[in-house]
């Protein structure tokens, strides 16, 4: 099923996310950790693009913290998406804490770029200095069930235009 303004007006939460995340994957062939994921991402329509960008962190954030985050996802260009979609899905709060993070880790980028980052995160200095991050990050996502995706929601409805949905 294609997104359609109709579809995303009398779509449930549960259906119209299912129509996000196909839509999604319909339009991007790159696995999300090969360099042209980026590049694919950037030509989708503003609203798709940031629901790309924000997808891990949603899942990063449900499991770990925003420094597991940046070693997982150790892509600057991609972090940069991260900041922008959260800013275009109207989530600035949770972009403004974002991009203190991405500050703070990029004195550490090196290590969280190592094969043994995974080893070298638990009691780093990173961690520590993200741990304020960390407890925004919570009480922000709290005030939903949703995380992440409860933005992808709200923009989608007030922008159909802008996740590619045709009439």
């Amino acid at each position: 099923m294609s997104i359609t303004i109709g579809n995303i007006q009398s779509s449930s939460d549960d259906l119209l996310l299912k129509l996000l995340g196909d839509e999604l994957r319909r339009r991007i062939s790159a696995d999300k950790a090969a360099p042209e994921f980026v590049a694919q991402i950037r030509l989708l329509p503003a609203g798709l693009r940031a629901m790309a960008a924000t997808h891990e962190l949603d899942v990063s954030l449900a499991l770990d913290d925003l420094g597991w985050h940046f070693g997982n996802w150790h892509n600057i260009d991609l972090a940069e998406e991260t900041a922008r979609g959260l800013e275009e899905l109207g989530a600035t709060e949770l972009a403004a804490i974002f991009r203190a993070a991405f500050q703070i880790a990029g004195a550490y980028w090196t290590e969280l770029g190592s094969e043994g980052w995974t080893e070298w995160y638990h009691g780093s200095a990173l961690k520590q200095a993200l741990e304020p991050l960390n407890r925004q990050t919570e009480a922000v996502l709290e005030k939903n069930q949703l995380g992440i995706f409860k933005y992808w929601l709200d923009y989608a409805r007030r922008h159909p235009d802008r996740v590619g949905a045709v009439p």
